[in-house]
C-alpha cells in the first residue's frame, strides 16, 4: 500500500508483526482489516486494500500473521487451532494496539476462516464481514488442492514465488501445508461459530477455485442468521480479488456502501 499508509513493526506477545495502516478519509467510517489467504501475507495483496479503502472512504490495516512475509518466522510450525488463537487472542490484540472498534473484516481462504471465528467467537462488534474463498470444513477438493500445490513447490516454481513475499518461504509453506495435510485436521469444522455472527456478511467465490466448493457458502448461508450474499465468479479460481479484481471491487464496495448507509 501507499498514499496515506504507515507502515510499522507491532509487537503482540513477543510475536512482531509488519503492518501497514491507513486512517479512513471519510468521518466515522469504520476500517477494513485485511486478513491474508494460507500462503499470503501483506505484500502479497497488492494494492487491492488500498483501492477498497477508497472507494468506500473506509481505513484500511494489512498485516502479515505470525509466520508469514516480514513477520517473526514460526520456526515450530502451526498447531491445529492455529487460526482460532489469531481469531481469538492475536486479531482482537491487534485492533485494540490500532484502537479499531467495530471493523469490517475481509479475510481470504485462512484470513476468512478467521474472520468468521473472530465474528462469531470474539465477543466484539464486528461492522460487516467479506469471506473471499472461505472454509468452515474441509472437503475432499481440498485435499486434492493442497497436494497440487506441494507438488508445486517442490517441483514447480511455487516456491521462488513465495520467496520474493516471505523472509522464510521453506518453513510458510510447509506449516500451512503439513497442518492441512495431516490427519487431525480432517474433521476441523467451524460451522458452529455461524449462528452467533450478527454482522452482514458477503461471500465471494471463483466457480474453479481448486482448494473448495460452493458448499462452502451454502454452509455459512445456512448458518448465519442475517444478511448473507453471494458473488460468485465464472473463470476464477481461488484468488477472486486478483484473478477477477475489478469485479471484486465493484461488488464489495456496492455491498458495503449499503452496509454503511443502513447506520
Amino acid at each position: 500500500m501507499s498514499g496515506g499508509a504507515e507502515s510499522a513493526s507491532v509487537t503482540i506477545d513477543g510475536v512482531t508483526l509488519e503492518t501497514t495502516f491507513e486512517p479512513a478519509t471519510e468521518s466515522g467510517a469504520p476500517v477494513i482489516v485485511f486478513l491474508h489467504e494460507g500462503l499470503g501475507c501483506l505484500s502479497i495483496w497488492r494494492d487491492f486494500p488500498q483501492r477498497v479503502a477508497k472507494a468506500t472512504g473506509c481505513g484500511a490495516l494489512v498485516y502479515s500473521r505470525y509466520g508469514y512475509g516480514r513477520s517473526t518466522i514460526c520456526e515450530a510450525g502451526f498447531d491445529l487451532d492455529y487460526m482460532h488463537r489469531e481469531a481469538l487472542e492475536t486479531l482482537p490484540r491487534l485492533l485494540d494496539h490500532f484502537e479499531i472498534e467495530n471493523p469490517i473484516l475481509h479475510g481470504h481462504s485462512d484470513g476468512a476462516s478467521i474472520s468468521l471465528i473472530h465474528a462469531g467467537g470474539a465477543g466484539r462488534a464486528v461492522r460487516a464481514v467479506i469471506v473471499e474463498a472461505p472454509h468452515v470444513f474441509v472437503e475432499p477438493e481440498s485435499i486434492v488442492g493442497l497436494q497440487m500445490a506441494l507438488d508445486a513447490f517442490e517441483n514447480g516454481g511455487l516456491k521462488e514465488g513465495l520467496a520474493r513475499h516471505h523472509d522464510n518461504a521453506e518453513r510458510t509453506f510447509r506449516s500451512w501445508n503439513d497442518v492441512w495435510r495431516g490427519d487431525g485436521f480432517r474433521e476441523w469444522n467451524i460451522e458452529a461459530y455461524l449462528p452467533t455472527i450478527a454482522a452482514p456478511v458477503l461471500m465471494i467465490q471463483g466457480i474453479d477455485d481448486a482448494y473448495g466448493t460452493l458448499a462452502q457458502l451454502d454452509a455459512i448461508q445456512a448458518g448465519v442468521p442475517g444478511r448473507c450474499e453471494r458473488l460468485v465468479l465464472e473463470d476464477c479460481g481461488h484468488a477472486p480479488h486478483r484473478e477477477r479484481p475489478e469485479d471484486v471491487l465493484a461488488g464489495e464496495t456496492s455491498f458495503l456502501m449499503e452496509v454503511l448507509g443502513d447506520g
